[in-house]
């Protein structure tokens, strides 16, 4: 069972909401302050120059490259699998290989269909055309629709739709060769030409549609030699969420599509097959029965992982290609992973909170555990949250986050002038969790209020 998805933490929860006072000693020390009735809750720090870095939090699922589930093209069995689960493959080579009377069988009849079509073009008389056109009509429809469901059950993508094409092309070249047998045949019933050009466009249409059964059996016969798509790790079975489920990580992937639970990137995912149930081993053993779209093997790339981060549409507009994160995993405790921003996609997606948000794809890199030593290579399909560090302001102005508060609708500070308290505007840059830049409003040394901002009024002694 999945752990269930960490709480989102609140994306840069806007510094100046902050209470704690944790930055008042990277700024001076912190002096207690008070005012004509000794409030010791009140508190003073000065403005000073320091850096400070403004950081989005979100949650991310690791994700592999690619990944590419191979299934039976049509019925039969299982005869040989030639690789082990967690065995390194190269593109193109054998994994395993179907056998499939079924389809053996058509690609014969396919093939006599053929040889007979060629035969075919003497003998017939006019009043047979009509009949005859009628009767290649219904077999071509027939051919063709049979032909594109088995095509669609191909996996491997690039086959796929290169077969699909071929049945496009296949019906325009027939529906061209019927009409110029239906042409030809209104030309002998007119009279104006004669029987033979009429026999041998019907003919052609019957050749054409012949063919395209023969070629499409043929390619189906073998595609039941299973070959890798892509270079990567094989495992049984088809990709799915773990324990069977057909949801994932809520609100990464419309919350969530087995791809996104699995951890692969829905973007370079090929078409497949849902697993078995819960605890029950969803791999095919050498001798068993496949149907017609049995997932058999997947195989994944993970020569470079990433992540899938959700971002609020609050904080997305930050957020740049080539933005720097650190990243921490559920499964590596201690651990901090790198990883920079590849792509922010351009429409939203609903999270588990209702709110929208926007998916950002991250290239991640090496990870270091708190001694310094190399962490361990993470899988798809961990949780993880991602610190994306979207602005960075060096020799700023800075006072502590706890200082600034919201006033006639524009953000303010207590600064204390000659013991006395007066309420400045400023302008906020860069928010940190501890620290805010000050772009006006504010000079380094002045004393201002960080604690006890609700208990000051315009004009009060504060000593």
């Amino acid at each position: 069972m999945r752990r269930p998805q960490l709480p989102r933490p609140p994306s840069v929860t806007r510094p100046r909401l902050l209470t704690a006072l944790t930055a008042v000693a990277v700024l001076t020390v912190t002096t207690a302050a008070s005012c004509g009735d000794d409030d010791p809750d009140l508190a003073l720090a000065s403005a000073a120059r320091s850096q400070v870095s403004e950081v989005i939090d979100a949650p991310a699922t690791v994700t592999a490259r690619a990944a590419s589930t191979l299934s039976a093209p049509a019925d039969g069995t299982l005869v040989s699998l030639r690789v082990q689960p967690g065995q390194q493959v190269k593109r193109g080579q054998v994994l395993a290989v179907v056998d499939s009377p079924s389809a053996q069988q058509r690609l014969r009849q396919a093939k006599q269909a053929l040889e007979a079509a060629k035969r075919a073009g003497r003998g017939v008389s006019t009043g047979d055309l009509t009949g005859s056109r009628r009767g290649t009509d219904k077999a071509a429809d027939e051919a063709f629709d049979a032909a594109r469901k088995a095509a669609e059950k191909i996996a491997d993508p690039q086959l796929r739709d290169a077969l699909l094409t071929q049945v496009t092309s296949a019906q325009r070249q027939y529906a061209a060769a019927a009409r110029s047998a239906d042409q030809a045949v209104r030309a002998v019933q007119r009279g104006i030409s004669g029987l033979s050009s009429a026999v041998g466009a019907l003919s052609a249409a019957q050749r054409l549609q012949a063919q395209q059964a023969y070629d499409l059996a043929k390619a189906t016969v073998d595609a039941l030699t299973l070959r890798a798509p892509i270079a990567g790790v094989v495992q049984p079975g088809g990709t799915r969420a773990s324990g069977g489920s057909t949801g994932g990580l809520a609100g990464l992937l419309e919350q969530a599509g087995g791809a996104q639970a699995a951890g692969i990137d829905p973007s370079v995912l090929a078409p497949s097959q849902g697993g078995s149930p819960a605890g029950v081993d969803d791999a095919v053993a050498v001798g068993g029965q496949v149907s017609a779209g049995t997932p058999v093997l997947t195989v994944v790339d993970t020569g470079q992982l990433g992540l899938l981060a959700e971002v609020d549409e609050t904080d997305v507009l930050l957020v740049k290609a080539g933005v720097t994160a650190t990243v921490e995993l559920d499964a590596v405790t201690g651990a901090s992973y790198d990883a920079t921003v590849r792509s922010v996609d351009v429409l939203p997606t609903n999270s588990a909170q209702g709110g929208v948000t926007y998916r950002v794809r991250l290239a991640l890199g090496a990870g270091k555990l708190a001694e310094d030593e190399p962490a361990p290579d993470p899988r798809p399909g961990m949780n993880a949250i991602v610190h994306l560090r979207v602005r960075e302001a060096a020799d700023a102005v800075t006072v502590p986050a706890s200082a600034v508060f919201s006033a006639d609708g524009r953000d303010a500070v207590w600064v204390v002038h000659d013991g006395k308290a007066g309420r400045a505007a400023v302008t906020v840059g860069v928010q940190g969790s501890d620290l805010v830049q000050i772009l006006n409003g504010v000079q380094p040394g002045d004393r201002i209020v960080v604690r006890g901002t609700d208990q000051v009024r315009d004009g009060q002694e504060v000593r």
